[in-house]
């Protein structure tokens, strides 16, 4: 009788606690597949120059750069919103903005370009499972 209460708790515990642990997980994957979608986004920006501490970068070279200042603070960034702020904003060594001249010539801060593009992953990520961000 003893054993097969201690098999009834496992079993009990595992269909209360795994699906915790599950949906954990995903949310982590999701920010970091929301990070990586970010990066891609710049990336696919062939047109624009990114302008970082007064040097001006391609679409590539801004894409490695942040994907490389992400992995060097990984600790620190747990969602696409900490990315934005603390990785693709600002220059950590001077605290400049980073800037983005469009083919047209006009030019928008990286964080609200961010923001802007991290609006539109959510919403289809919202339509796609039902729920609202």
């Amino acid at each position: 009788m003893r054993k097969f209460k201690l098999v009834a708790s496992f079993i009990l515990f595992s269909l209360l606690i795994v699906p915790t642990l599950v949906q954990a997980q995903t949310v982590l994957l999701g920010e970091k597949e929301k990070i990586e979608a970010l990066i891609k986004v710049v990336s696919q920006l062939k047109t624009a120059t990114f302008m970082r501490n007064g040097s001006n970068y391609s679409a590539d070279t801004a894409a490695t750069f942040l994907r490389l200042k992400w992995r060097a603070n990984d600790s620190l960034i747990k969602t696409a919103h900490d990315f934005i702020d603390k990785i693709g904003s600002i220059s950590g060594t001077s605290g400049k903005p980073y800037l983005i001249r469009m083919r047209d010539g006009s030019e928008v801060n990286s964080r609200e370009f961010l923001l802007g593009e991290l609006k539109k992953l959510e919403t289809v990520t919202a339509d796609r499972t039902g729920n609202s961000s």
